[in-house]
């Protein structure tokens, strides 16, 4: 999977997982302790932003509002990478046009990486049919203590052969 990542994460350990596993998946991915620095980097395009929420200088909506206010980086997707689950953060986050949000404590960086991956195909896709939405998505992709995007709907299970369930 190819794409350009901007990640922005003031967590030094966490950053430098993130950065190398989604390197290994096949993206490039530039890594910035701060907002002011991520924002500077911004010129570079990118495919996908993942942002911290909690930054040490500037706050990620703030980040994600300069983004979508600039010419040139405004179809970038953005995501969410946070700690925090306040509702509030997240609707305003979904109104200003984040594609999703990831509550760090519930992914691995191998389960981090496999959502980048989900969400590059699902904005590869609305790109490629030149769609746009016409509203945030009702439900985030991932939600406090629910570490899972959407999946697909499974079969029911049925029953072994020659089982009879009347005995």
């Amino acid at each position: 999977m190819q794409g350009k990542i901007l990640l922005i994460e003031d967590e030094q350990y966490a950053r430098d997982i993130y950065k190398r596993q989604l390197d290994l998946a096949g993206f490039t991915t530039d890594a910035f302790p701060n907002g002011k620095e991520g924002l500077a980097a911004l010129a570079n395009k990118y495919d996908l932003a993942l942002i911290d929420l909690m930054l040490p200088d500037v706050n990620g909506v703030e980040i994600l509002k300069q983004i979508k206010a600039n010419e040139s980086s405004k179809n970038t997707a953005v995501v969410f990478l946070t700690n925090l689950g306040q509702d509030s953060l997240i609707k305003e986050g979904f109104s200003l046009g984040i594609v999703a949000y990831l509550v760090k404590s519930n992914y691995t960086p191998n389960q981090l990486v496999q959502e980048v991956q989900n969400i590059m195909t699902k904005v590869s896709s609305s790109a490629s049919q030149n769609t746009v939405p016409v509203q945030a998505p009702q439900t985030p992709i991932a939600s406090p203590g629910s570490p899972v995007a959407p999946t697909l709907a499974s079969p029911t299970p049925t029953p072994p052969q020659g089982i009879n369930s009347t005995q």
